[in-house]
């Protein structure tokens, strides 16, 4: 568009992902479990039949598009809110709108709540009783886990179906067809692609529809005023999808999902795994110091004392990177992460930890056994404190077998069982003669 367009023209300006929405189910793009032949949300489209839900997923995956689908599929009004924005008085108003529409044309309303998990469990209830009514066919749309953002009241009368992020074949076709739609996509601007561009850009989009056709725009433009014959070459897409990111709700779903991710392939000893979640994390804008600290629990509760150096090399990742910063402290964090992927794994302190603390938790304040208190001052000693204690040290082998720790009212408990592995074998081997009373 000319800086000579008239002003009518710059206002009537529409972007290629608003464009290019989907008006029907065949060129929907994506979600193939929920909108394929026979599956649960495309037989509710084309029966009719509907009921509350939550679309949970990731940004442009469809949740909008789907929400006015099922308003058309129910003959019924479209009113949108923003959770962000809007408030009580806005959800009342929607209502006494959706009353006044059923009394005058039997219509039914649905209410879109955008970031449905924005709202308050306050601001939830309010709209509660003109859906379980009939008043509102509710439909939420969330990228958080609505088991955790969500009402249960809400939550027990809608279903919840999940989105899935787009794959980049799914984007080529999407970026594809927006070239060749002469209507409301680029096609009357007459711009080729080369292949390798276009999966450039969907890769860069991260499985959200919208940004690959914001991106596929940008790209367009590029191309047209480089000359003629506009063609969206590699090295525009390049420029275009240059500091793109990777998604990361720092505190949301992704971010606890990708930290598990990087947990569980430590624990599994996948070096490799454990390498590329670390960097997706890093990637996606995560604090290195938080990551660090991590790597410190992973150290103590899967490698434990298998093998003792496994904390030691996380707590110096720790102090290299407060010493280095980013990028280059970043380089010890992974050290660690790789050294506790391939180290030998022991949970045996983590498991006896919890089941001590439970036992300390249940059985109440019993007293410490005479023989092991305390007694720095005569009347403790008169009192027993001390009495019966036998000084590990002056036995041969500086173990005085025999002796009890536990109180009195409470049996002995065996909390820690070392696996046979790493150093953990030999200590296995010298726990099970002392409990034998043969410390030799």
């Amino acid at each position: 568009m000319g800086a000579e367009s008239a002003p009518s023209d710059r206002t009537a300006y529409r972007p290629l992902a608003d464009r290019l929405r989907p008006r029907t189910l065949a060129e929907f793009t994506g979600q193939a479990h929920l909108l394929g032949e026979g599956k649960p949300l495309r037989a509710l489209l084309e029966g009719k039949t509907l009921h509350s839900m939550i679309l949970w997923g990731p940004p442009g995956t469809g949740k909008t598009t789907l929400a006015r689908m099922v308003a058309e599929a129910a003959h019924a009004e479209f009113e949108a809110l923003s959770a962000v924005l809007a408030g009580v008085k806005d959800i009342r108003a929607v209502v006494e709108t959706a009353k006044a529409t059923r009394a005058s044309t039997g219509r039914a309303t649905v209410l879109f709540l955008d970031e449905v998990h924005r709202f308050n469990k306050a601001q939830q209830d309010t709209f509660l009783p003109y859906v379980e009514d009939g008043t509102l066919l509710f439909v939420g749309a969330t990228t958080e886990n609505p088991s955790f953002e969500v009402n249960s009241a809400l939550l027990s009368r809608a279903r919840v179906y999940v989105l899935k992020s787009l794959t980049v074949a799914d984007l080529v076709a999407l970026l594809t067809r927006a070239l060749n739609d002469t209507t409301e996509g680029l096609g009357a601007r007459s711009v080729s692609a080369e292949p390798e561009a276009l999966r450039l850009l969907a890769t860069a989009a991260d499985g959200d529809a919208r940004r690959a056709l914001n991106l596929l725009e940008l790209a367009a433009d590029l191309a047209v005023a480089a000359g003629s014959p506009s063609r969206l070459t590699v090295a525009i897409a390049e420029q275009v999808a240059e500091g793109s990111y990777r998604r990361f709700d720092k505190g949301g779903d992704a971010f606890y999902d990708q930290i598990s991710a990087l947990h569980k392939s430590v624990r599994g000893s996948d070096p490799d795994a454990a390498l590329y979640w670390l960097c997706r994390m890093l990637d996606g804008g995560a604090d290195p110091r938080y990551i660090a600290r991590r790597v410190l629990r992973m150290a103590s509760e899967d490698i434990g004392n298998a093998d003792p150096r496994g904390l030691s090399i996380a707590l110096a990742a720790c102090d290299t990177f407060d010493r280095l910063g980013s990028p280059e402290g970043e380089l010890a964090i992974a050290q660690a992460v790789v050294y506790l992927a391939v180290a030998a794994k022991s949970n045996a302190v983590y498991v006896a930890y919890k089941a001590a603390r439970a036992d300390a938790s249940e059985r109440g304040s019993l007293p410490v056994p005479l023989a092991i208190r305390n007694a720095p001052t005569r009347l403790m000693k008169e009192l027993g404190h001390g009495d019966g204690y036998r000084y590990d040290h002056d036995a041969p082998d500086g173990h005085a077998a025999g002796q009890r720790y536990f109180p009195d009212e409470m049996p002995a408990q065996t909390y820690y069982d070392p696996p046979a592995r790493g150093l953990e074998i030999k200590i296995r081997e010298a726990l099970a003669r002392r409990r034998a009373g043969n410390p030799n």
